[in-house]
């Protein structure tokens, strides 16, 4: 009778197996002794995966909602509480069409939970203005033109408002390559960077109007459109 040999295959298994085994079987320290053990008593507090309530002020209102911790900001203000201002575009905080402000900083609702903004300040595009009455530079992006398809028009106003709050007193000074700095996350397709660039200098003083409220009469005649 031929005795077993031992092949390489079999000696690493073996070593694997002594391995496991020998892991399974090792004895407690000290440290893992006396290691507290976590129940429920004493595990942290944690809100979910139920509806919990949040509380902030949004557009100089005291605002409560009930969303579930999963919920971002923006599909709170849109689908909770119908604040339809901050638009979903691209929903992954590359467009900047979903812009807000946060204790006045330009914030993407669209990468926030709800509940980050508990007991925070939250400015939509809606609360720039005063009621029905326009802002400064609401009216502004009017005269210059600085909207069209709109999509990306409530981000941009809300970019803008932040920058000329951060100025102050000091926007004559503001230059065009700041306020294009301040909108480059603001994506807008239909090409009306320049428009917004002329409208935030104007209410930062830095620029004087050079466009009237009324529509524009064109100087020469459009040139004909060859259909063929």
């Amino acid at each position: 009778m031929t005795s077993p040999t031992l092949t390489r295959r079999g000696l690493l298994r073996g070593a694997g197996t002594a391995s496991v085994l020998a892991s399974c079987t090792k004895p407690a320290s000290d440290a893992d002794s006396n290691a507290p053990i976590v129940t429920d008593a004493n595990a942290p507090a944690e809100i979910g995966p139920d509806a919990a309530t949040v509380a902030f002020t949004l557009d100089g209102k005291a605002m409560t909602v009930s969303v579930e911790p999963r919920v971002t900001l923006l599909d709170a203000l849109r689908n909770d509480l119908g604040v339809t201002g901050p638009k979903l575009v691209c929903d992954r905080g590359a467009c900047g069409a979903c812009t807000v402000l946060v204790d006045g900083l330009p914030r993407n609702s669209c990468m926030m939970l709800a509940h980050d903004v508990a007991g925070a300040n939250v400015t939509t595009v809606a609360g720039l203005g005063n009621g029905d009455e326009l802002s400064a530079l609401q009216a502004a992006f009017v005269r210059h033109d600085a909207l069209q398809c709109g999509f990306c028009t409530s981000g941009m106003l809300t970019s803008c408002a932040a920058l000329l709050r951060r100025v102050g007193s000091g926007g004559s000074k503001l230059t065009a390559g700041a306020v294009r700095e301040a909108i480059s996350g603001n994506l807008c397709r239909c090409g009306t960077y320049p428009h917004v660039v002329a409208a935030v200098l104007e209410v930062a003083g830095a620029k004087p109007s050079t466009r009237s409220s009324g529509p524009q009469k064109p100087t020469t005649a459009p040139a004909r459109e060859e259909v063929g």
